[in-house]
């Protein structure tokens, strides 16, 4: 099933509003970024709760606002870093498109296909009720999968390519889980980054 439109690659999705840009970015301005931001982030990696036990979280992560509040997500609290001239300029283009102000980016490295991000929601109190979450992908396409709560044929996959942008509005943080899976099938490095609204 196509879940796109031919113009504005928007998925036909119940309780969600998500749109999908595959060439936000060319391939070589996309590179130069991966790679400034890949040199120049103070990647960190927190430990996490599951089920009681404790873990090291499978993928290095980083944060930027234009405040300083911090960011609660899965009992980690991260405190920001001061914005950077590179993250600007993404921003102010993702913003320029979705017609919304970011404050804060939470930047993800998936060192291989090894590292991930189990299912959740982005609906922690601080984002708001219907949070904008723009979320911009660097380097090795990983999958993007995304599942209603309560619907059970609503089950989706979408392969989030370098250089694209995926936008996620309306009431998706209520109704959907989505999640990046581990994989075999790939080796290579990605950056993401979710801009979102504190």
């Amino acid at each position: 099933m196509d879940l796109f439109s031919a113009e504005k690659k928007h998925l036909h999705l119940p309780n969600a509003e998500v749109i999908y840009i595959p060439n936000f970015y060319n391939p070589q301005t996309a590179s130069d970024y991966f790679e400034h931001l890949k040199k120049s982030v103070p990647w960190q990696q927190d430990n996490i709760k599951i089920f009681g036990k404790t873990h090291l979280q499978p993928r290095l992560t980083a944060l930027f606002a234009t405040n300083e509040k911090p960011y609660r997500y899965s009992n980690i609290t991260m405190t920001p870093n001061k914005w950077t001239l590179q993250l600007e300029r993404i921003k102010r283009d993702i913003e320029t498109l979705c017609h919304h102000e970011f404050t804060t980016v939470l930047l993800n490295l998936y060192r291989t296909g090894n590292d991930s991000n189990g299912w959740h929601a982005d609906n922690e109190k601080e984002l708001g009720k219907n949070p904008v979450i723009a979320s911009l992908s660097l380097g090795e396409t990983r999958s993007f999968h995304f599942k209603h709560r309560t619907i059970k044929d609503e089950k989706h996959k979408l392969n989030l390519e370098h250089g694209s942008l995926l936008i996620m509005k309306g009431e998706m943080q209520h109704f959907w889980l989505h999640q990046i899976p581990k994989t075999k099938k790939v080796t290579r490095e990605r950056i993401n980054l979710t801009f979102r609204t504190l």
